[in-house]
């Protein structure tokens, strides 16, 4: 399948708009940790989370290529929401178990799909699983986040997801599933009253 992608969303920030995106994101109430590289970014989210911590990983290129999963959801070191919540899929009669195991963990790590200059974070969702843990079930947010996601303002983010993420994601879900993704929810997140929210920026071009 032949891609028809706009590149310019593949491009890491300069360091004017980082420092914008930087500067708003925290006085929108986020906690900021900008790193060099993926590896960094790794083993800051491993310095922030507690082993014995209790985990969601949600599904996230950036947060796999990192290896987090493996580390999270298969080491023994950390309580594993995920691997509760894949234990019972397929089982209709579980869904309403599924849908409470995954609104509301200790820790929840994953990333987003646009941030603005002016410090707001776009995500887009199919099912909109991973939107009940990062609005309110959460106590602690984590999101690994390339630099080559911080856009001018929301309808760049819009641009982005649309014309970007969404094609990068069909691919994706067609290759994993058998079945094409779509662009059904996504949630504009503006602010952070308690710093619940850590975005950890990575200049390096990971994940969508």
């Amino acid at each position: 399948m032949s891609l028809n992608l706009n590149n310019k969303f593949d491009q890491l920030a300069n360091e004017e708009s980082l420092a914008n995106a930087t500067d708003a994101l925290r006085k929108n109430g986020f906690e900021v940790i900008v790193t060099d590289n993926l590896e960094a970014a790794k083993e800051k989210v491993l310095s922030i989370i507690p082993k014995g911590s209790e985990v969601f990983t949600v599904s996230s290129v950036t947060v796999s290529q990192a290896g987090l999963n493996e580390i999270i959801n298969e080491s023994g070191d950390y309580i594993s929401t995920r691997k509760k919540f894949t234990e019972l899929q397929g089982q209709e009669d579980k869904i309403l178990e599924m849908k409470r195991i995954g609104s509301a963990s200790e820790y929840v790590l994953g990333s987003v799909h646009a941030i603005t200059e002016d410090g707001q974070a776009l995500i887009a969702s199919a099912s909109g699983s991973q939107i009940p843990n990062y609005v309110f079930g959460a106590n602690h947010v984590i999101w690994l986040v390339s630099t080559k996601k911080i856009v001018e303002n929301l309808n760049e983010g819009f641009n982005r997801i649309e014309n970007y993420v969404l094609q990068l994601e069909d691919e994706r879900a067609l290759k994993a599933y058998n079945r094409h993704s779509s662009l059904n929810k996504i949630l504009i997140y503006r602010k952070e009253t308690n710093n619940r929210v850590t975005v950890i920026l990575i200049k390096e071009i990971v994940g969508f």
